[in-house]
C-alpha cells in the first residue's frame, strides 16, 4: 500500500483529488478488504453488550464509518447542525441520510453570528475547535445522554491529528461521553479506496474549492480562505443567497456584496 498523503494540514486540496485518481494503485481491494474486516471485528468486540451509536456528518470518514457500523450491526447515530448550514449541502444530507439518522439543530443562526463576528471564518485552529465545541460537541452529547449510550463512535483519525484516545481508542470525556474512535489508524488513501470500491456517494462540498481541506462545517467556520473577501468570494460561488443574507446582519457581507455590484456594473 502507498501512502502519498501527509497530515491532512499540510496537504493540497490536489493532491486529494490526484490521490482518488490513482487510488487502485496507492490501494488494492484485497488488501483492504482484510483491514475492513480487522475494523468489524473490533467494532464488534468492543461495542459488545453496550448501547453504542455513530456520529455522521456527511464528511468522507463519516461515510465510511457508517457504512462499517452497519455492516457491524450498529445502525442508530446522529448528525449535528446549526442554523448557518450549506443549503445544497442539506439537500445532499436529505437525499442521502442513514435511515435511523437523528438531526440535532444546535441553533447558531445569523443574528448569533452577528453576535461572534470573532467566530467568522477561523483563520486559526484555535476558533475553529470552537466550533467543534459549541455545535458538534455539544449536540452530541445531548444525543448521547438521551438516548442513554454507553458508547459514541466517531470518524477520528490520527492522520488528521485528532486525538482519539490512547491505546484503545476509547475515552470518556467529563460530561461523561464515551467516545470510541475504530478508524484512528486508517490512513487517508484508505479513506479514499473504501469510497471507491464501495461506491459511497460524497456530498457536494468534495467539488467546491478546498473541499477536502475544509470538510464538512457550517459556513461561517470555513477555513484556508487567506482572508474574508477571500471567503465571501468562495461561499458567493457556492450559494449566494447565503451572502445577500448574511449582508444584511455583517458589514464584511455587504461590503463585498457592493464590490460585487460595481464590479457588474461596470
Amino acid at each position: 500500500m502507498g501512502d502519498v498523503l501527509g497530515k491532512k494540514q499540510r496537504v493540497k486540496n490536489a493532491d486529494w483529488i490526484h490521490a482518488f485518481e490513482k487510488i487502485e494503485q496507492l490501494v488494492p481491494k484485497e488488501e483492504l478488504e482484510q483491514f475492513v474486516y480487522k475494523t468489524i471485528q473490533d467494532i464488534k468486540e468492543k461495542t459488545k453488550n453496550k448501547k453504542a451509536a455513530y456520529a455522521w456528518s456527511g464528511g468522507k470518514d463519516s461515510l465510511v464509518l457508517g457504512d462499517i457500523c452497519q455492516q457491524a450491526g450498529i445502525t442508530p447515530c446522529v448528525l449535528v447542525i446549526c442554523k448557518l448550514e450549506y443549503k445544497p449541502f442539506m439537500e445532499w444530507i436529505e437525499e442521502n441520510k442513514p435511515p435511523e439518522l437523528s438531526i440535532i439543530n444546535t441553533g447558531q443562526d445569523i443574528k448569533w453570528l452577528a453576535a461572534h463576528q470573532n467566530m467568522l471564518f477561523p483563520q486559526d485552529s484555535k476558533i475553529a475547535s470552537q466550533w467543534f465545541q459549541i455545535v458538534q460537541h455539544r449536540g452530541q452529547a445531548t444525543y448521547y445522554k438521551e438516548n442513554g449510550l454507553d458508547m459514541l463512535l466517531l470518524g477520528r483519525r490520527r492522520a488528521d491529528g485528532n486525538y482519539v484516545g490512547k491505546g484503545d481508542n476509547i475515552y470518556t470525556n467529563r460530561q461523561g461521553v464515551t467516545r470510541y474512535s475504530p478508524l484512528s489508524d486508517w490512513t487517508h488513501e484508505q479513506i479514499l479506496a473504501y469510497i471507491y470500491y464501495y461506491h459511497l456517494k460524497m456530498p457536494p462540498i468534495y467539488n467546491w474549492k478546498n473541499g477536502y481541506l475544509c470538510g464538512t462545517h457550517p459556513w461561517p467556520a470555513r477555513q484556508w480562505t487567506g482572508s474574508i473577501e477571500n471567503a465571501w468570494s468562495e461561499i458567493y460561488e457556492i450559494d449566494r443567497s447565503i451572502v445577500i443574507e448574511a449582508a444584511q446582519y455583517l458589514q464584511s457581507a455587504k461590503v463585498f456584496l457592493e464590490t460585487m455590484n460595481t464590479i457588474a456594473n461596470t
